[in-house]
């Protein structure tokens, strides 16, 4: 009898998932606490840790708190926490001048966090929209989010950032060009070595409303994104948005929302091969979370295959709300 006519199956693939040990040994990808980027919200205040209702275990903390927090995720081994300011009403303007206040609340917290927590990279959101009147990432005229003035805003606020000292920038507004802008700006400063990681596969989503509320935007904004943000339906339009934004200098960049768009991520890291990251967004969190506390599925089970599933589809991070859950859990 010939090996193709052979009455068994040759290849059983069970062999190598009959036990823990022969799962673990076959195992295409690890999910470590090095693959983890905290995302904190931060508000004014001293004391304060104010609840997210949307978002279930997320707080605001205060400046204070938000240190604290550094210190116990550099603890953990987490590698990066990433900065949300929740903006005070009345700085919020239609200039969005906040945004590059050397003494903001953000820039006061990245200089508290590299004193007291030196070993925990802070990545920072540049967009206007936590300072802006109408709660957009650019500047509004006539209706319309105006590309070219946005990015003079957002340079002066990279800049303002990079001073005081941030190790990653993340330009999340999606105008044109502003990677370049940004990256110019920075080594004519001699902020040679400040790293950028580009939103720059954002999409616009319906599964950012938890994040609007923390950040204060849901009230102020007026309309929606979609005329910058990339449409739901196109691939190829954000592979090519990541294509600029590597050629203008980003040295990381970010498919945002994650998990429903696993396929861009795999799409990034097979053809450019740079350093993929993916944001686990507020709205995904919060599905998560509402089940779990409805019964429906084992949180901390979901918590962890979903992380996996962000490194199989090929992330070599993600922004994730979990991140000091799923640290404790890898460290335990």
């Amino acid at each position: 009898m010939s090996v193709t006519q052979a009455p068994f199956p040759l290849a059983r693939h069970r062999r190598t998932r009959a036990s823990a040990a022969l799962r673990n040994l076959t195992r295409e990808v690890e999910l470590s606490v090095n693959d983890l980027i905290w995302p904190v919200f931060l508000r004014d205040g001293e004391g304060v840790c104010e609840p997210v209702a949307s978002m279930p275990g997320v707080n605001r903390l205060s400046l204070d708190l938000v240190v604290k927090a550094a210190q116990e995720a550099e603890a953990l081994g987490i590698p990066a926490i990433c900065l949300f300011p929740y903006t005070d009403p009345l700085l919020k303007t239609e200039d969005c001048a906040e945004a590059w206040n050397p003494k903001n609340l953000t820039n006061r917290a990245i200089a508290a966090i590299k004193k007291t927590a030196p070993n925990i990279a802070v990545m920072t959101d540049i967009a206007l929209d936590p300072y802006n009147i109408n709660g957009h990432d650019g500047y509004v005229r006539d209706g319309q989010i105006i590309n070219d003035e946005t990015i003079e805003a957002l340079v002066k606020m990279a800049l303002a950032q990079a001073e005081a000292g941030a190790d990653i920038l993340g330009p999340s507004d999606m105008m044109d060009g502003r990677i370049r802008a940004i990256r110019s700006a920075l080594e004519g400063a001699n902020h040679r070595n400040v790293t950028i990681m580009s939103y720059a596969a954002k999409f616009a989503s319906s599964y950012y409303g938890p994040f609007r509320d923390a950040v204060g935007a849901s009230g102020a904004l007026k309309g929606d994104k979609k005329t910058y943000q990339i449409d739901p339906a196109n691939r190829n339009e954000a592979l090519a948005c990541v294509e600029r934004d590597l050629m203008e200098g980003a040295d990381m960049v970010m498919v945002k929302p994650g998990q429903p768009y696993l396929d861009i991520a795999r799409a990034v890291k097979d053809r450019f091969g740079a350093p993929t990251y993916a944001y686990q967004v507020s709205g995904e969190y919060a599905m998560i979370e509402a089940a779990a506390a409805n019964g429906w599925i084992d949180g901390e089970k979901v918590m962890l295959e979903s992380l996996m599933c962000f490194r199989r589809a090929g992330c070599d991070g993600v922004l994730t709300y979990f991140a000091p859950r799923v640290a404790a859990i890898l460290q335990g």
